[in-house]
């Protein structure tokens, strides 16, 4: 592979007497690399039952290594089931290590198209909430489908410039993750087109793009609360300068250790104007001493401790198309949208449900006021009320349990109907369902929802959403 030889410099004095051996590199294959959704099926269980051959990512609980030249895991229903996101080792580190918890309010600035998002999501188990952001629209619509499909309803999915959230979300946020958009460097074995791309936007460029977001993306976060920086990029003026530049900007921010490996190395604070040692807890990952690309990492932590509670924290409110808000238990909950929730063995909070132009949404606690984001989901989509009769959508199936739902079609992932499905065929279920059995019913694949069907007279009316649908 050829570099440009401006960046074949910078790396000879940034790695000195390693050079040789990160150039040797380029020449072996890229690795491939699937992240296990625990939001659904542990690490171990999955890999128990994997259908081809993996191999652990040593420094990520569950991430793998498969072979991408004999398999194809985006071909396999369980793929379509959210058991796993396909993503690059070293991308995987990021998410890994933001110490999120359940409960959190988080923060994926930069999140399309959803590999850190979806396990940020995953950790919350369903508690706190999520606010994916990415300023491209057609890059936050990708995101979205790829929440929903690892199953994560407690979520924000918004588009706009970081800058334009601040007023909504001030010291809101008890974890933030900034996945900046940077020169790339780190990809140029996995993608030999970055390499064009960084000869039209260097380094320079995005450094002054890194600066506003990072200082924005700070104000945003609570004291008491943690922020991880990372690229995909070497550049120093990209990495340690960056960080040197949002603790110049808020001094009330320091660098934090993280989570090692033998195979990362120190930050290099001789690249940075004050040298200061804090600055060898940042992580530099190079892909001759890793199995996996090239990333920076920066653990934050805002000092002081937060006040106890959220202010913004949405009413117990129900409301109906139009915008109209009424205390609940001035209206009631739609009859057919009432009938189906009692089917589903869920602990709803009244409080939090939403219907807004005919569809109906369960809602994270303490989201505020969002009049003027603009944004592709707030909550979870359960469906659509219609007149007399409520149809759930493909959202809620993805967040559903298969003991969760009372009506269930379980297929093997060796049954043929399960790619007749997901490509929005019309089943013949007569060896699964009795005759008498009518409704909507959970299709699963072993044990892991796929979306819904209606069944009538043993015949499964496909509801699978078209925009997903298996593509031979």
């Amino acid at each position: 592979m050829k570099l440009p030889d401006v960046f074949e410099e910078k790396m000879k004095k940034l790695l000195q007497d390693e050079y040789e051996s990160f150039l040797q590199c380029f020449e072996e294959p890229r690795h491939y690399g699937l992240r296990v959704n625990t939001n659904k099926i542990s690490a171990e269980e999955f890999k128990k039952n994997a259908p081809w051959p993996l191999t652990p990512v040593p420094w990520i609980p569950n991430g793998f290594y498969y072979d991408g030249e004999q398999v194809q895991p985006a071909k396999h229903p369980y793929y379509f089931a959210g058991l796993y996101y396909l993503q690059e080792p070293s991308a995987m580190t990021p998410a890994s290590r933001l110490p999120v918890e359940p409960g959190d309010f988080v923060l994926d600035v930069c999140a399309a198209p959803g590999g850190k998002a979806t396990e940020l999501g995953a950790r919350l188990r369903g508690t706190g909430m999520l606010v994916a952001n990415d300023i491209s629209y057609s890059r936050a619509r990708g995101l979205l489908k790829n929440l929903e499909l690892c199953g994560i309803g407690n979520v924000l999915v918004s588009s706009e410039e970081p800058g334009k959230l601040v007023p909504y979300f001030h010291e809101y946020f008890d974890k933030i993750l900034v996945d900046a958009p940077c020169s790339g460097e780190g990809m140029f074995r996995k993608e030999k087109k970055m390499i064009r791309a960084w000869e039209e936007h260097g380094p320079e460029y995005f450094s002054r793009l890194q600066k506003s977001i990072v200082t924005q993306a700070a104000s945003m976060l609570k004291p008491g609360g943690m922020m991880l920086y990372s690229t995909c990029t070497f550049d120093p003026r990209e990495n340690e300068q960056i960080i040197e530049y949002l603790l110049d900007s808020c001094p009330n921010l320091e660098i934090c250790e993280m989570e090692g490996y033998e195979g990362f190395c120190k930050g290099r604070p001789e690249f940075t104007a004050g040298r200061q040692a804090s600055f060898q807890k940042t992580v530099r990952i190079f892909p001759h001493r890793m199995e996996g690309e090239g990333h920076f990492l920066a653990l934050l932590k805002k000092k002081g401790t937060s006040v106890s509670g959220k202010e913004g924290f949405r009413k117990n409110s129900f409301t109906f198309s139009g915008g109209q808000k009424k205390e609940q238990g001035r209206y009631k909950i739609p009859e057919e949208l009432e009938s189906f929730l009692q089917t589903l063995d869920w602990k709803i909070d009244k409080s939090r449900l939403e219907l807004r132009e005919g569809h109906a949404y369960y809602m994270p606690e303490g989201i505020p006021n969002l009049q003027g984001i603009r944004f592709l989901r707030s909550g979870l989509l359960l469906g659509e009320v219609k007149k007399n009769r409520f149809e759930p959508s493909q959202a809620l199936a993805m967040c559903l349990k298969k003991e969760e739902y009372g009506k269930i079609l379980d297929f093997s992932a060796e049954d043929a109907r399960v790619i007749r499905y997901l490509k929005g065929e019309t089943l013949e279920v007569e060896d699964l369902a009795s005759p008498k059995e009518k409704g909507w019913y959970l299709v699963c694949v072993d044990g892991y929802p796929l979306g819904f069907g209606k069944l009538s007279s043993q015949m499964l009316k496909n509801k699978y959403l078209p925009g997903w649908r298996w593509v031979s």
